[in-house]
């Protein structure tokens, strides 16, 4: 059995935190004021300190107060969703879907609608962190799309999304004319990221050209590096995958695309549960996924 308060008590505090008013949240929840009163009394009780400061016409939560307001939200809020998707139709699936931020928000993001407006009794409830999660232990999530292979689990399926060309990238107005690339590759900012699994020296080396020695910005994540590339910050070693809307709207352009190597490497991974893969929702997504990449 768990251990902790009625929920009756939290709903009460909950709505009392955050409207900041014993009178308000007794009207949201159909109660006196003297019940909601009674309610806190009872739950400072059982935690053994306050959890509000008692002002003229309104309550003010207590550190310990707040902290409690934040967590109960966020489960609320789970909750709210869990109760929605109840009522979603007979036919309607839930995808549970969990992303490395960067190819959620420059890649697949702008790809969802075209998904949703396909398959509109799949409802998309995604998820993100820039660290693989292992499925064998997230049961909860029914698919994932990982920056770098995910932890090797014999119960489940990882499927490379095809090897990704990796180059420099810039803003037109950063180039010279007159000035060839590999001298202007030299001469302008480089911008690090320490997450990727591709380096500039890496880079450098496959081109045999001297690797410059002046300071480089860093940011770690491939959003925020491209980000700034088109900010003219410098030149980005980064993706033509995660970079594809900025260099069709001529944001970004392939430093030297004529004159240098890329680095192609295989960077991001589907997976799924094997037991689950012909679920029609994991089936329809891994499929389209597929149709996009290609």
């Amino acid at each position: 059995m768990r251990k902790m308060p009625n929920f009756v008590l939290l709903r009460a505090f909950e709505a009392a935190a955050r409207l900041e008013s014993f009178t308000q949240a007794a009207e949201e929840l159909h109660l006196t004021q003297s019940a909601i009163s009674h309610q806190i009394r009872e739950l400072e009780e059982h935690f053994g300190r306050p959890l509000f400061l008692r002002r003229n016409r309104r309550v003010e939560p207590t550190p310990e107060g707040r902290r409690l307001l934040e967590t109960l939200s966020r489960v609320f809020d789970a909750m709210e969703v869990a109760c929605k998707e109840v009522r979603l139709s007979p036919k309607a699936q839930v995808l549970a879907l969990h992303c490395s931020p960067s190819f959620a928000v420059n890649w697949l993001g702008p790809r969802l609608p075209l998904f949703m407006k396909s398959h509109p009794d799949i409802t998309i409830r995604m998820t993100s962190s820039s660290d693989p999660i292992d499925l064998a232990r997230m049961n909860e999530l029914d698919v994932a799309i990982s920056y770098g292979a995910p932890p090797r689990r014999a119960e489940v399926t990882v499927l490379p999304l095809g090897k990704e060309r990796i180059v420099p990238l810039c803003s037109p107005a950063l180039l010279k004319k007159g000035v060839s690339p590999a001298r202007r590759i030299t001469q302008l900012p480089l911008i690090d990221s320490p997450l990727s699994k591709a380096t500039w020296a890496d880079w450098f080396r496959l081109n045999r050209l001297e690797m410059p020695e002046h300071p480089r910005s860093s940011f770690d994540r491939a959003a925020l590096v491209i980000s700034a590339a088109v900010d003219q910050m410098g030149v980005a070693l980064e993706s033509t995958r995660l970079a594809e809307r900025a260099l069709k709207r001529g944001e970004l352009m392939e430093l030297g695309k004529r004159e240098f190597k890329a680095i192609e490497q295989e960077t991001h991974f589907v997976y799924f549960r094997s037991g689950e893969e012909s679920l029609p929702k994991i089936a329809l997504f891994r499929d389209w996924l597929f149709q996009q990449i290609s």
